[in-house]
Parts: C-alpha cells; structure tokens; sequence
C-alpha cells in the first residue's frame, strides 16, 4: 500500500512538473514565438545567403521600399531613397538591428499564434509609418553630415521620418565601410540607439523646472557680461546680452543666466525634472528599445552644475526620447508614445488590427508646457526668423554642443508645431555641424515645409 501510496506521490510530483514546463513553454511561446518562426535558424524562410526570402516593406503611401522579385530581395530603385530608408527597412547581411528585415522579421513571414509560420514563404506586406520622401527630404538636407532627423505625430505617434547618417546603398554596400572614417557608426540607428550632448535643447528642462521652483523667476532679470564665474567654472556665453528678463534670457540661448538658475535650484531638483521629462528612460519603439540618456548629479560642484543646466558637463541625450519631451510640450503634458509599423497585410489580403495609441505618463504639467510653448514660439519670432517655416505655428529651441577641444560643435533644433492639421514634433542633429539654428534649423525647415505645404 505504501508503495502505491509512494508512486502516486512521484507520479503527482511529474504531473505538476510537466504542467510547470508545459505553462512555462506556453509563456516563451507567446512572448517569443514570432523570434523562433522567423529565425535564421529557420533556413525555408531564409535564401543562402541569410537574407529574408520572403514579405515586402512599404511606406505609408504605400510605395516598395523592400521586396523579393525572381528569387531575390531587391529595394527601391532610387539610391538615395535606399539609403535614406536603410535604418528603418534594414540590410542584405542583417548589421542594422533597427531595420524591419531583422527586427520585424516575424511580421514579414506572416507569423501568427495559431498558425506559426505555416506559408510564411508567400510573406505579408509590413507598412511603415514614414513616408519615403520625407526620408528623402531629410538625407539630403543633412548634406553629408553625419546625425539623425526625426517627426512624428504627437497625437497619434506615427514616426513619419526617421533618417540616420551616416548611411549606404544596401545594393552596392563599399568595400571600405568597415575602415574608411566617413562611415564610422553606420550601422548604428543614430535616432534610436545613440546619446549626445544636448547642448542648449536642455534648457528647456531647466527652464520648465524654474518656471514650477522659482515662484518670482519671470519678475527678475540676470545681466550677461559674457560669461559668469560659478565656483572654480567660468561659464562662459555665445555673446554679451546685459540684462535680460527670463523671456529674452531663452530666446538669447543665454548660458550665464541659466547656469545661475541651474546652481540655484540646485542639482536634485534638475535630477528631478530630467528623469520626469523621460530623459532618462527607455522608450519602446514596436519592441525596439531606445538608449537612454545619462547625467551625473553626484557630489557635483556648482561650476559643473551650471555647465549641466545648459546642456554641457556629462548630459546625454537620446534624440527619441527628446522628440517625445517637445510631443508632451506641446500636448498639454502628455504625447503619444512612437511606432513605426503602420500595419500589416497578410498573404490572404486581410489586415492587422488598428494600432492603439498608447501616451506617456505626464512629462511635464499641463500649465508649465503651455508657457514654455509660447516661450519656444517667442525663440523663432525673436532669434531663429520665420521665413524657413512657412505656414507653421512652430515652437523651437536650438542647441550648439560642445563636444571637445578642437572640434566643431553638434547642432541640434528641436520642437514642435502647433497646426492643427499638422500635429508635429521633431527633433534634428548635425554631429559636428556648428551652430544649431543656422544649420540643425535649416534642416528641420527644409523636411518641415515639404510636410506641411508640400513643396
């Protein structure tokens, strides 16, 4: 009797055992099915060179930008579009993790629960949200520069350009991509997975964190000698402003008077207002993850404090997570969060499901963004000019990095607009491109008039 008693035990015991490893396999397979069906492992899914032998990439509009003809996979027939689009379609040898043929590979296979990869080798169409001539736009306007130009809606959160330089023809890849300097970080989705100086753009942190903090900061004025000493820093300014309230100390990119303002409210505050902006954070693009920024508060001197309240010192910036602080700023606090797959059609012509919008939490209150729109708006009336942004209710603030002796500083414009019709954020970076309005602004126009008026 005890021995049934004993074998019913061990029997119960391998019951439950298999039950666990059966849910637990359940679990993997629903989280990651998708990445086993259209694995390279998969070898039906996949030519002999590796490379996905089936499903098309498209844009919004439609247009092919990636598709298999007689066997093979080819792209667009205009060579700049392939490489305007490389980071967000992908390459023939799988380098850029950001592209649908890796990273979207499984919707591409029309991979399902139910049917795994079960005629996966006719494909689906995957449309993405940007738009290829945007993209195009955006290439050319970086001239050759290395950086990232990105807009989305941020109402919605359609990626509607995302363009990543340095770049390469996909059909004709250089002998000397992997030695020549002029291709350094090329397969790296600058707009997703990198961080940079901020420069000046961070100021609009500091200056949403005295707009709450400081209850008399648009009753006072700092006077601008050219440059302030902060401790054992000199902060030194892009020019000589003498006395300014905190209006004009903005619209003048003025670093003496927001290195002061840093050193006053000190660094937990900063810290505060930076993780809460979503500077810090990694957003989920469809799954891909975007780098996070970096700051060092600790044991922070008040020299280096004011170099991090204007953009300096250790501050790194992901350009995503940027684009979507303007989003919040002009959306009352709060802006959709980014994706780039539009939708899907299977083999058999039937769609995905409309995509949901999710939002972010509150990156900034309700009140504080609405001042801080009108301030950005003030920046381009008084600084920036409004010729390069025709038709546009426009909201910016630029930025000149500073990143090492002897080398020309990052240019970045980022903003929004506030058309009704044209609910746009964005965010351009010019790596060693010099001044950030002249140049970065020059581009974010440039993509932005052929948005809105489709020149």
């Amino acid at each position: 009797m005890k021995k049934i008693e004993r074998r019913a035990v061990v029997c119960a015991v391998l019951a439950l055992l298999l039950a666990a490893g059966l849910g637990f396999f359940l679990v993997q397979y629903f989280l990651d099915g998708g990445s086993w069906a259209s694995s390279a492992f998969n070898r039906h899914l996949y030519d002999t060179n590796g490379v996905l032998a089936a499903g098309t990439v498209l844009d919004r509009d439609g247009d092919v930008l990636s598709e298999v003809r007689n066997g093979k996979r080819t792209y667009y027939e205009n060579e700049t579009v392939r490489k305007a689009t490389l980071h967000a379609v992908g390459d023939l040898q799988g380098s850029i993790g950001t592209g649908a043929l890796n990273a979207f590979a499984d919707k591409l296979t029309g991979y399902s629960l139910l049917n795994g990869a079960f005629g996966a080798e006719r494909g689906s169409e995957l449309y993405l949200t940007i738009d290829a001539r945007y993209n195009y736009e955006a290439y050319q306007a970086l001239n050759g520069h290395a950086g990232t130009v990105a807009v989305y809606n941020y109402k919605t959160g359609e990626v509607l350009c995302m363009v990543s330089a340095p770049s390469y023809d996909p059909l004709h890849v250089p002998a000397d991509i992997e030695t020549n300097d002029r291709y350094k970080g090329v397969y790296l989705n600058r707009f997703l997975s990198s961080s940079f100086t901020p420069g000046s753009v961070y100021k609009t942190v500091t200056l949403a964190a005295a707009l709450e903090e400081l209850p008399d900061i648009q009753d006072r004025t700092w006077t601008c000698q050219g440059s302030v000493q902060l401790g054992e820093e000199t902060i030194i300014c892009s020019g000589t402003h003498g006395e300014q309230h905190i209006g004009d100390a903005f619209a003048n990119s003025c670093n003496v008077a927001f290195a002061q303002i840093a050193v006053e409210l000190g660094a937990e505050t900063l810290r505060k207002y930076t993780e809460k902006a979503g500077l810090t954070d990694s957003y989920s693009v469809d799954g891909l993850p975007t780098a996070k920024g970096s700051f060092s508060w600790e044991n922070i001197t008040d020299g280096s404090l004011g170099w991090a309240g204007v953009g300096q010192y250790k501050d790194q910036v992901n350009p995503c997570a940027l684009m979507v602080y303007m989003g919040a700023i002009a959306n009352g606090g709060k802006a959709a969060q980014p994706y780039l797959i539009q939708k899907t059609v299977n083999s058999l012509g039937l769609p995905s499901l409309p995509h949901l919008t999710r939002k972010t939490g509150t990156l900034i209150s309700g009140k504080t963004a609405d001042i801080l729109a009108d301030m950005m708006a003030d920046n381009v009336e008084k600084t920036y000019g409004t010729k390069r942004f025709p038709n546009m209710d426009i909201c910016a603030k630029s930025g000149t990095a500073e990143v090492g002796e002897g080398k020309t500083p990052h240019a970045w414009f980022a903003g929004f607009l506030r058309n009704e019709d044209a609910p746009y954020a964005f965010v351009v970076l010019v790596e060693n491109g010099g001044g950030g309005s002249s140049v970065a602004g020059t581009v974010a126009g440039r993509v932005l008039d052929i948005m809105v008026n489709g020149y």
